[in-house]
């Protein structure tokens, strides 16, 4: 995997890279929803936003969680039923290497 995108922020501005960890770690923690579930809705956010890099990442961390891929493809069908096919086709891109 390529460097964090976020680096250039430790130098730049720290606090900001802080803030937006922390706010990443609060959204992603366990509650009403399990952590798997909220990594797979990141997932299909940003396949539905054309983020490839973020799609393969997120779809790495859901399995770590223990999303199966047949939830991975699940999520993304959801994406593209909002947002369009470009979704399905970002996440082909993101996902020929993991699955």
């Amino acid at each position: 995997m390529t460097e964090h995108p976020l680096k250039v922020f430790e130098s730049l501005d720290p606090e900001l890279l802080k803030l937006v960890h922390e706010t990443g770690e609060f959204a992603i923690a366990d509650g009403a929803l399990p952590r798997k579930f909220k990594l797979l809705i990141a997932m299909a956010l940003d396949a539905a936003h054309g983020a490839v890099p973020g799609v393969e990442a997120l779809a790495r961390e859901a399995m770590a969680a223990g999303a199966t891929k047949a939830e991975v493809a699940e999520a993304l069908r959801v994406a593209q039923y909002v947002c369009g096919v470009g979704s399905v086709y970002t996440a082909a891109h993101a996902l020929k290497g993991i699955l």
